[in-house]
Formats: C-alpha cells, sequence, structure tokens
C-alpha cells in the first residue's frame, strides 16, 4: 500500500497547486468586473436614494478565487429602509415566503408608498397600509441600470464594450447582468434585498462549536439576514451571506478544508458536467456539503492530509446523492437537492467513479498519465450508503467514519473515535443479517 500512497500524494498536491495558480488571477478579474457592477450602482444611488451601495464584499472575491464553475455571482442591492419598522406578513401555503407590509402611520416609510414600489392593502388591515412588491421594486431597479449604463458609457465611467444594456434580463427574481473582465464574462444577478435582524437557530446550536472557530460564530450570530424576492408578491428569507461567513471562517483553521472544496468543484466542472456543458451540482451545493462535513469531522487530524480532507466532504456528498437529500445547513428541513431537475443517478454514478478511483480526474496533462491503483468502492459501501435517510445515527461522525475506512481514507487514531465507528459497523452488519 505505501509505494501506491506515494504515488498517489504528489498527484493531489500537483492539482491543487494548479488551482492555487489560478487563484490569484481569478480574484483579479473578479474585482475588475465588480467595479463596473460598482460604478453602476453608485450612478443608480445618484437617481434613487432608495437603492445602497454594499462595498463590504470582500467575501465574494474570496469565493470566487476558491471556484472553477462559472455559476452566476450575486450582487445584493439592499434597499433604504428602516427595516425593523415593517410588518413581515407570513404568505399562506408557500413556506418561508413573507410580504412586507408598511405599518400605518409609522414615520420615515413615506418614501415607499410611492406607487412604482408600492401596492394599498385592498383588505384593510388594522397594521398595515399596503406592501412594498418585489415585482415592482426589480421593474425600478432594472430601469436604473438601464439608465445608470447609458451614463456611465456617455462619461466613460467603464471601459467601452465591458457591458451592453442588452444584458440586463429578469431571471430567478434577480436582474442578470454580464460584465467582461479581460478574455473573461462574468455572470452577476443583482438582487433588491431588504436586511434585517432574524434569528437562526441553527447558528445558536452547540453543533456548530467544534467544528468552527467560536470567536467568528458570535460575530456571524449577530449578522442581519437578507430578505430577497421570491416572486412577484412575496420575499423570502436569504441566509447566503451568514453562509458565506461560514465558509470564510473555515480559511482561518489550519488544514484542507477549502483546499478540498477547490479541488471538487474543479472536478465537478470538468469531469461531472464534462466542461459545464451538462447540467449538475452547483459550487453552493458543494459549498453546503463541506460546511456539513466542517460539522461533522471537526477535529483538526481529519483536514492535515490533503488526500483525506477531499474525501470528508466526498463522504457526505455520496450519502445526500444515495439518499436523494442535500439538507441546508441552516434550515435542515430543506433539500437542496429537491426540485432541482437534476438526474441525481447519473450524479451519484459520476461522483463514485471519482471516489473509487480519482487518480484520472486529478490528471491535468498527459505527463500526469499512468497506472490508476485498483478501484475503492465495493458492495459493502453501497449497502452502507442506501441505511435509512431518517435515522439520526446515520447523520453521524461515527457513519460517515465507516464510509471513510471503506475508501482506506480514516486515519485517525483517537480510540473513541474507532470505537464509535466499529458500533456503528456491527449495527449495519446486524441489519444486514436481519435483511437475509
Amino acid at each position: 500500500c505505501a509505494p501506491a500512497m506515494a504515488m498517489r500524494v504528489p498527484l493531489w498536491h500537483h492539482y491543487l497547486q494548479a488551482l492555487r495558480s489560478r487563484a490569484a488571477a481569478r480574484a483579479r478579474q473578479h474585482q475588475c468586473a465588480e467595479d463596473v457592477v460598482l460604478t453602476l450602482l453608485e450612478r443608480v444611488h445618484a437617481l434613487d436614494p432608495r437603492f445602497l451601495v454594499d462595498y463590504s464584499r470582500d467575501l465574494e472575491a474570496f469565493q470566487f478565487s476558491l471556484r472553477s464553475s462559472e455559476g452566476p455571482l450575486d450582487v445584493e442591492v439592499p434597499l433604504w429602509v428602516d427595516a425593523e419598522a415593517l410588518v413581515i406578513e407570513a404568505a399562506g401555503g408557500s413556506q418561508g415566503c413573507c410580504r412586507l407590509g408598511l405599518p400605518r402611520g409609522a414615520a420615515g416609510l413615506e418614501r415607499w408608498k410611492a406607487d412604482d414600489v408600492f401596492e394599498a392593502s385592498l383588505e384593510g388591515s388594522a397594521r398595515c397600509c399596503g406592501h412594498i412588491v418585489p415585482s415592482k421594486v426589480l421593474r425600478v431597479l432594472k430601469e436604473l441600470l438601464v439608465a445608470a449604463i447609458v451614463y456611465c458609457k456617455h462619461h466613460r465611467l467603464i471601459a467601452p464594450g465591458s457591458l451592453s444594456a442588452d444584458s440586463l434580463r429578469e431571471e430567478h427574481f434577480g436582474l442578470s447582468l454580464w460584465v467582461s473582465s479581460g478574455w473573461r464574462t462574468l455572470h452577476f444577478n443583482m438582487v433588491p434585498v431588504v436586511r434585517r435582524k432574524l434569528r437562526v437557530p441553527a447558528l445558536e446550536g452547540a453543533r456548530l462549536v467544534p467544528g468552527f472557530p467560536e470567536g467568528a460564530l458570535r460575530g456571524i450570530v449577530r449578522q442581519e439576514v437578507a430578505l430577497v424576492p421570491a416572486g412577484g408578491e412575496l420575499w423570502r428569507v436569504s441566509t447566503d451571506y451568514l453562509l458565506t461567513r461560514l465558509l470564510g471562517a473555515l480559511g482561518s483553521l489550519q488544514g484542507h478544508r477549502l483546499d478540498s472544496l477547490s479541488i471538487l468543484d474543479r472536478v465537478n466542472h470538468e469531469s461531472w458536467r464534462d466542461g459545464g456543458q451538462r447540467p449538475g451540482l452547483t459550487f453552493s451545493h458543494l459549498k453546503m456539503v463541506l460546511l456539513w462535513a466542517a460539522a461533522l469531522f471537526p477535529t483538526p487530524e481529519d483536514w492535515a492530509e490533503l488526500q483525506g480532507a477531499v474525501y470528508r466532504p466526498l463522504v457526505v456528498l455520496l450519502r445526500c446523492l444515495a439518499t436523494r437529500n442535500l439538507p441546508h445547513f441552516l434550515h435542515p428541513e430543506q433539500n437542496l437537492l429537491q426540485d432541482a431537475g437534476l438526474d441525481l443517478g447519473a450524479l451519484y454514478q459520476c461522483v463514485e467513479h471519482f471516489a473509487s478511483q480519482p487518480e484520472a480526474a486529478l490528471r491535468i496533462h498527459a505527463t500526469h498519465l499512468g497506472r490508476s491503483p485498483p478501484p475503492r468502492v465495493g458492495s459493502g459501501l453501497r449497502a452502507l450508503l442506501q441505511l435509512p435517510a431518517g435515522e439520526p445515527a446515520y447523520w453521524a461522525t461515527a457513519y460517515f467514519d465507516v464510509l471513510l475506512d471503506k475508501l482506506q481514507a480514516f486515519n485517525i487514531q483517537d480510540e473513541q473515535r474507532v470505537s464509535a465507528m466499529q458500533s456503528v459497523l456491527l449495527k449495519t452488519e446486524i441489519l444486514g443479517a436481519e435483511d437475509r
């Protein structure tokens, strides 16, 4: 086994080195494109002070540098409104969605009673005189962005050819904008947001503490969440910014957590999605998998060695695809694979093939060609992955340690971890014997 391990480890590190060599250039490309977007938003704010410019976007550049995939990048456009004064009305039949009501007689909200963003209540509510309508807000923002593009081009505030108003389209309750940055064109999704203090119970739970820096968690818990458009009349809570903050917190820890995300995103883009030509997993899916892996594998030893670090989120991903359920990290009752329109069976086969023989996907050029070690995946692993999703014991560190052991990626010497893993393995063997 030792010669095979010696051959595999340099390949993993060589692959990571190739990804890191591109990170600085990608960060610069993102910065140049984002500067164009911020210039536009400054003009939007000058035209209509109800729309603000958010300059605190350093985490977005950091996140973009980790990626190989080319999905849209969200740009939040905060609304200048006293969010604490608004009335949040739950929308019946729409889980997690709400309406933003303007209370009767509230001071400082007059500008939001304009017809272009407001709809008077027809129900004679005692609390609200009407609502801020997301479809109207998007329409106003689109008109402002078009005017800003024309103004900035006329006054040469943006480089010729960097963007066109023709690229402005309404998609997924945001405004799609394509910006050229050198030889790359980046896709931004402009999303109006109302920021407000709301409880996120999962952030307050003890389960996060072992896997994330405690000081960073305290700061993240105090952050506001964003209410974003969820339809013509409805808003929903978005925790995307909080998730990115959690990802940034993982970057402050020793080990290969973020490296594992970069590697899996590159493999996903190049191998599982055929260079982005096929639908499949997104960076957001993989980010969610890593956050779960960080909570399930909280010890530094789990992330000290690169190959083992990649296999931590990999076993979580295999389990999610096998059970067709990827829980949202902050709202576990939400399944991010449900209604995603993905062929989960085909995706599982791709991910399992990589877990079994990763070397083929890690070869960047012809000099890496060579004999691959034998497959790691056997029928025993597949049976373990198919265990009932509702059983808590099968969403715990000991269960995933069993999967790592089956994939020859368990390198922990802690006796309690080993004992817990063996207990789960014994339980599954008993279940298997009963089934027979």
